[in-house]
């Protein structure tokens, strides 16, 4: 198919990248009016859309096809019977990781890891492109792990996968670079989607915390992908939820405590999780090479022996036994011993270097820390509702908002998965805790921890969305020059300037705008004989877009080079006079920002 070249304007030049070869064209240069470069904005739009569609249908196949093989590397490798073989447990997992451990070092040594990191530097680093060797690497050395017992998810490699595809699907297209670097994010909404069988949670996670902003272009094209391979999942696999889920319901407000309780507790254990994790995994990384090879073998063992003794649940994703844990299946204590369990598993697995998600883990986690601080408050508090299924589900939006930092994905995950809104109350309460005091105690998420260890720079989403912003107010000054109407003459504009200090002065305009005129033009009119001109037939068609104190200061920047006064009016009376803005005010303003 012919490449697609677009600028943003006539006179923008377009960078086009086709694997790893730069060719540039320039609209102006090609004689294209306005009207036909806005044409062919809008077809690339329209083939964007399109594209996300079949981004969306590969990568909803390739995620049934992830599935399949991890199925069958657990049925070959553990076997397919309700009760394990104690010699299976063990040496399925140790095996498994050595044979991880070769295919990561010797043939895809990008393979490591969950996946988001992965695609976020797709992102921001490397122009949305992504290696193909990188999804086939993942795709089989996550099956394996997954398949043979190692504590990790299949949802953030899926993502990365269909990260992947679109990244590559794009590079044939020859897609213009700012497309290349949205397609990893599209293709990655559809990944995860298809892996967790929620479009809804897929999309605001991938705008929350891959790409950090969204506009209109943007959520059709992920929310397009994440829905067309959600389908095509559910055509193979069945529109069922991950989970049976049970009847759930907030009966009396005071039940909120209780989980305010679990949001806390929630809280806690998502800090020494992430922090266990942040800990463990540069000292394995920095442990001699050959260790690398035996890293994966010794994970899975301990893992393998944790299983003999008695908790086998911990292996692999654990869905089913979150299923069971909704529904009653285990004691209050045995739920806890499960969470602490499934968190050591996880630590070993992930630091390691094994490839595999933490979105399961942290779902498995939650599930069974919500069920049993639901089960021990019924303990002491008879009175008190208990749900399982309930207190499960509060639980791994808890463990999602704590560990991830995800609040908005968090409720929505659970809601979708649920399919009852009658909990949102819950859930929101009990994340609120749990995300505060996970900032509090952790002030880096661990996916900035993860990037940052490996050596990258890549922007913290949630540093973003806690960072202060300056605003017009915080450099606009009370004006003090003159100021005159639009009927005004050129005459009486320079006599009201001799007479003050101001270099320039504002005029308002019919109807409700503002003009600036500076000392030396006012000077030059006169001197050419324009004195009795009037200031609105002067300054026609030269309005200054209105500034409001509340906009970000960067917009001031647009405007406050073109002209040497921009007022700052008020919005409700756009002849109100807030303040002013000079360049300088702007650039005092960002240096004082920078010493603070």
């Amino acid at each position: 198919m012919k490449g697609i070249e677009v600028g943003s304007s006539p006179d923008a030049q377009t960078t086009v990248i086709v694997e790893g070869s730069h060719s540039t064209s320039s609209t102006h240069e090609a004689g294209l009016s306005p009207a036909a470069v806005l044409r062919s904005v809008f077809r690339e739009e329209r083939f964007f859309l399109i594209l996300s569609v079949f981004i969306g249908i590969f990568s909803g196949l390739a995620v049934v096809c992830f599935r399949f093989l991890i199925d069958w590397c657990r049925i070959y490798l553990l076997g397919s019977g309700a009760v394990l073989s104690p010699w299976r447990i063990v040496l399925a997992p140790t095996l498994a990781g050595l044979l991880i451990a070769v295919l990561v070092i010797h043939i895809f040594p990008q393979s490591r890891g969950s996946g988001v990191n992965q695609t976020k530097s797709a992102l921001y680093i490397f122009n949305g492109h992504m290696s193909l060797r990188t999804a086939i690497g993942k795709f089989l050395t996550a099956s394996i792990a997954i398949g043979s017992g190692h504590s990790l998810g299949p949802e953030d490699p899926s993502l990365q996968i269909g990260a992947t595809l679109a990244s590559v699907l794009g590079q044939r297209m020859r897609l213009s670079r700012d497309r290349m670097r949205l397609i990893a994010p599209v293709g990655a909404a559809a990944g995860l989607a298809a892996a967790f069988n929620a479009p809804i949670s897929a999309v605001l996670f991938v705008i929350e915390e891959v790409i950090g902003r969204w506009t209109a272009g943007i959520l059709g094209s992920v929310v397009l992908a994440a829905v067309s391979s959600v389908v095509v999942m559910r055509w193979f696999l069945g529109s069922e939820s991950l989970f049976r889920i049970p009847s759930v319901e907030l009966r009396r407000p005071s039940e909120l405590i209780a989980y305010a309780i679990l949001g806390i507790i929630g809280g806690l254990a998502s800090v020494a999780f992430a922090s266990g994790i942040g800990n463990l995994r540069p000292r394995c990384k920095a442990l001699p090479q050959w260790t690398q090879y035996f890293q994966p073998a010794f994970a899975g063992l301990l893992i393998g022996i944790i299983a003999l003794l008695g908790a086998p649940q911990v292996m692999g994703a654990g869905y089913e036994y979150i299923d069971e844990a909704m529904h009653g299946q285990f004691t209050w204590q045995f739920l806890a011993i499960l969470a602490g369990l499934k968190i050591i598993a996880t630590l070993l697995s992930f630091v390691s270097g094994t490839p595999g998600g933490m979105f399961a883990p942290t779902l498995f986690i939650g599930a069974m820390l919500g069920a049993a601080v639901g089960g021990a408050e019924h303990a002491l508090l008879p009175h008190l509702h208990w749900s399982p299924g309930t207190y499960a589900l509060v639980g791994m939006g808890v463990l999602f908002a704590g560990f991830l930092r995800a609040p908005m994905t968090s409720v929505f995950m659970v809601l979708e998965v649920s399919g009852n809104y009658s909990i949102i109350v819950p859930v929101i309460v009990a994340n609120t805790f749990a995300y505060v005091i996970s900032r509090a105690l952790q002030p880096a998420a661990i996916f900035d921890v993860l990037t940052r260890q490996d050596g990258l720079e890549l922007p913290s989403m949630e540093e973003q969305r806690e960072e202060n912003i300056l605003r017009v107010e915080d450099a606009m000054r009370p004006h003090s020059g003159p100021i005159l109407n639009a009927d005004d003459v050129i005459e009486k504009a320079l006599h009201v300037l001799r007479k003050s200090s101001s270099s320039a002065l504002l005029v308002r305009l019919q109807p409700g705008g503002w003009g600036c005129l500076s000392r030396e033009e006012v000077e030059k009119r006169v001197a050419d004989g324009q004195g009795d001109a009037t200031l609105g037939s002067v300054l026609e068609g030269q309005h200054i877009p209105s500034l409001h104190p509340d906009n970000p200061l960067d917009m001031a920047l647009r405007y406050v080079d073109r002209w040497p006064l921009v007022p700052v009016v008020n919005r409700a009376n756009l002849r109100k006079l807030e303040g002013v803005i000079t360049q300088r005010d702007v650039l005092d303003r960002y240096r004082d920002f920078g010493g603070e």
